[in-house]
C-alpha cells in the first residue's frame, strides 16, 4: 500500500501577521508544520501499523508513506518535522513561479505530483491554518478522478478488499462511508493524538530523501499558477483597529437599569 500525505508549512498561528503586495507576508514570521496536517501524518502511520506484520511503520512494514508539499525552500523544515514522525520520504514542489497561488492552482500542482506516484490513498488534514478554506481534499479528488471520504473521525482500511471505510460525525449523527482504492481522505483533529518525534526519529529524518521538483518536473507551466493565474486577488488590506476601552458601569443600586438601558441602546432587547 502506498500512502501520500499532503502537508504544508504555515505561519505560526500565534504570530502577528501582515500583508505584503496583496499576499500574506510569510518571510517575516516564524513558520511551522500545519498542525492539522499532523493528524493526517499520524493517521497514515496508524494505518500502516495496523496493516503491517511488524506492527510498525517504516522499513519492513511493506507499505510506504510519502509526504507531498508545495512551498518555498524553507518548507523543508516542516517536511523534516513530518518525516521525523515516521513518514518514509517526501516530494517537495518548489518553484519561484508558485508565489501567490490560490487553492485551484495548489490542487493542480499537488494532483500532478500525486498522479505519477501510483498511490492507493491520499490523506489530508481538513484545512490549513493560514487560509482556512478546507477545499483542497475535494479539489484533489476531482482532479484525480478518485473517490473522496472527507472529515473522517475514524478510518479503517481493508487491504483484502482494497477498500477504505470512514465514520463522519454530522449534525444529524454519524455517517458511515466507504470507497475502493484509490481514494482521497481528509481527517479531523479529533481522530487521533499525533505522536511527538523521538530523538531517533529526528536523527533518521535527516537522512530521508526529499525529492525537490520544479513546475516543469510535474508538467505545469508558470502561467497556470501564481498570483497572475489566481481567480481572486487582494487589492488592499488594513490592520484591524485596536480594541477601545469598554464601558464601566458603577453599580449604585441601579446597575440592572443601566445594563437594560445599554442593551436597549444596542437594540439587543
Amino acid at each position: 500500500m502506498k500512502i501520500a500525505v499532503c502537508v504544508k508549512q504555515v505561519p505560526d498561528s500565534w504570530a502577528e501577521k501582515k500583508m505584503a503586495g496583496g499576499v500574506l507576508d510569510r518571510a517575516s514570521v516564524d513558520a511551522v508544520l500545519n498542525d492539522l496536517d499532523e493528524y493526517a501524518v499520524e493517521e497514515a502511520l496508524r494505518i500502516v501499523e495496523a496493516n503491517s506484520p511488524t506492527k510498525e511503520a517504516g522499513e519492513g512494514s511493506g507499505h510506504t508513506i510519502t509526504l507531498i508539499s508545495m512551498g518555498p525552500d524553507r518548507a523543508t523544515e516542516a517536511i523534516r518535522k513530518a518525516l521525523s514522525m515516521g513518514a518514509d520520504e517526501a516530494i517537495h514542489i518548489c518553484d519561484a513561479g508558485l508565489g501567490g497561488s490560490d487553492a485551484l492552482a495548489t490542487s493542480l500542482v499537488l494532483s500532478k505530483a500525486i498522479s505519477d506516484g501510483g498511490f492507493d490513498l491520499v490523506i489530508c488534514g481538513t484545512e490549513s491554518t493560514d487560509a482556512r478554506m478546507s477545499v483542497i481534499p475535494a479539489m484533489l479528488a476531482e482532479r484525480l478522478g478518485w473517490a473522496q471520504l472527507t472529515f473522517a473521525g475514524s478510518v479503517s482500511v481493508d487491504l483484502g478488499a482494497t477498500k477504505v471505510s470512514i465514520a463522519r460525525l454530522t449534525e444529524l449523527g454519524i455517517e458511515n462511508m466507504e470507497a475502493n482504492f484509490p481514494v482521497v481522505i481528509s481527517v479531523i483533529e479529533k481522530i487521533n493524538e499525533p505522536r511527538y518525534p523521538s530523538f531517533k526519529g529526528i536523527m533518521a529524518a535527516k537522512k530521508k530523501t526529499i525529492t525537490v521538483k520544479s513546475l516543469a518536473d510535474v508538467g505545469i507551466s508558470a502561467d497556470q499558477v501564481g498570483s497572475k493565474a489566481a481567480w481572486s486577488n487582494v487589492r488592499d488590506a488594513v490592520l484591524r483597529p485596536a480594541r477601545s476601552v469598554g464601558i464601566k458601569v458603577e453599580d449604585g443600586g441601579d446597575g440592572g437599569t443601566k445594563l437594560a438601558d445599554f442593551l436597549a441602546e444596542k437594540r439587543l432587547i
